[in-house]
């Protein structure tokens, strides 16, 4: 069994109205764009594809898209906007559940590696990703940079959305490299907060990159966001590419 923790009916039915902006067209533009260059004409595997938010777009650009999702709460609302033979979903675990043929690309956007919650497992996923490239083909993820320069001795808590309607702020476990992200978020008119929080293992861009290793992959290029933006030491997240040799 992962480590990942299963998303309930009420989560999933919850998502997509809570990530609007991520499924805005300034933010699917760029990642689409991205992801379709690099599938070319080959097909596509998305691990923890969720709703669908990204792999139906890039779908719908054409490019032949499979998914893997733990949650069958998640894959259900994913049904609704496409059908099975349009978008075929293995239930499972994306560290070691498989899916027939050879793919272009494999990628996990939005933090998703961090669900894994051990090394091993983390480990596991690259490895699983490995398998299911051709030679030559590349493996995605888009990850945030550990906030740790915003913590002062003594504090374990950082804060990342403080909205009217939001309050989300991350806690650390430094030994474990666990944070919990907390959210508090406005439930109805009535002034009520919806309370609820996800673990989560953070990883280095070059821990990630021993993986790869591990896993006989090679980083291929690091950029900061789907733009193509420069990664940096002030950058809050990365988007890596590595590669299967041919």
């Amino acid at each position: 069994m992962t480590s990942s923790e299963l998303w309930s009916q009420a989560e999933a039915e919850r998502y997509d109205g809570e990530e609007t902006e991520l499924s805005s067209a300034a933010v699917l533009g760029p990642t689409v764009d991205f992801l379709a260059e690099l599938a070319g004409d080959g097909r596509a595997l998305e691990f923890a594809i969720g709703t669908g938010r990204v792999g139906v777009p890039l779908r719908e650009r054409g490019v032949p898209v499979a998914g893997i999702e733990f949650s069958e709460h998640m894959a259900a609302v994913l049904r609704r906007k496409t059908d099975e033979e349009t978008l075929p979903v293995v239930i499972g675990d994306m560290a070691t559940a498989t899916v027939p043929g050879e793919f272009a690309l494999v990628y996990l956007v939005y933090n998703t590696i961090s669900n894994l919650l051990t090394q091993d497992e983390q480990v596991e996923c690259f490895r699983n990703a490995a398998r299911h490239l051709r030679p030559g083909g590349r493996f995605v993820i888009e990850l945030g940079v550990p906030p740790l320069r915003l913590l002062p001795p003594g504090q374990v808590a950082v804060p990342f959305d403080v909205s009217a309607g939001h309050l989300g702020f991350d806690t650390f476990d430094l030994v474990e490299q666990i944070l919990v992200s907390h959210h508090f978020t406005r439930d109805g008119e009535d002034g009520r907060y919806r309370r609820g929080a996800s673990r989560h293992r953070y990883a280095w861009p070059a821990e990630l990159d021993l993986m790869a290793r591990i896993a006989g992959l090679q980083l291929e290029h690091r950029v900061a966001d789907w733009d193509g933006s420069p990664f940096t030491q002030d950058s809050t997240k990365h988007i890596s590419v590595w590669r299967k040799p041919a």
